[in-house]
């Protein structure tokens, strides 16, 4: 019988397994301890390549996934990304490990207030934190290189877009939510250029003023 995902190292391999063969986001991930990032209750879960309910209808993003949507960003290393959707943190330490800086916007704010507490704990300071609705963006910080998006709608709501530089890359789940594509964009002159499906995936839904009715 399989022993028991207890380390990093499982979720690094469970990476592989999915196809990243990007060494920097392996570091990121064998760099980033998830039990710390996981309610105490599901810390036995931390290592296995699977969602963890967070509160408010809320769930992680799968690690493998987490990683499949960090590397259709195609980050470099000195990027400014924002991030939709922060939940308890731990894609947000694999971005700030893989790029400049990390502006990222949670809805709940008793789930921000414990990232907050998760990345500090591991020493992650190149993040902002902001606590409000993500389907509008952070525009004050804006323009970004990247933009991640851990919730699922139709289309790309148009400050998203609006906020991405030229040339910029933006991930988001494409669907109803609960049945969807994971899609990289690219940023043109002309708007928002569709590259590739990165998987199919199941995701809760964008909520907001941008989003579906909260």
């Amino acid at each position: 019988m399989r022993e028991a995902a207890s380390s990093p190292e499982d979720l690094v391999r469970a990476v592989r397994a999915a196809g990243i063969g990007d060494e920097r986001l392996l570091r990121a991930v064998r760099a980033t301890p998830r039990e710390a990032f996981v309610p105490t209750g599901d810390r036995t879960h931390a290592y296995q390549d699977v969602p963890v309910p967070i509160g408010h209808g809320q769930v992680t993003t799968q690690p493998s996934l987490s990683a499949m949507m960090i590397e259709g960003l195609d980050l470099s290393g000195d990027e400014h990304v924002l991030e939709i959707g922060t939940g308890t943190g731990f894609q947000t330490a694999l971005l700030a490990r893989s790029a400049a800086d990390v502006v990222t916007i949670e809805m709940w704010p008793d789930i921000a207030h414990q990232a907050r507490r998760n990345l500090a704990r591991q020493g992650v300071r190149n993040v902002e934190l902001r606590v409000g609705d993500g389907s509008g963006g952070v525009p004050d910080r804006a323009p970004y290189d990247a933009i991640i998006v851990s919730a699922a709608f139709p289309e790309v709501p148009a400050p998203l877009a609006g906020q991405l530089r030229l040339g910029g890359r933006l991930v988001q789940p494409i669907g109803p939510g609960g049945r969807e594509q994971v899609v990289s964009f690219l940023r043109t002159a002309t708007g928002l250029e569709r590259r590739r499906v990165v998987t199919p995936a199941h995701f809760v839904r964008l909520r907001g003023q941008y989003g579906f009715p909260s």
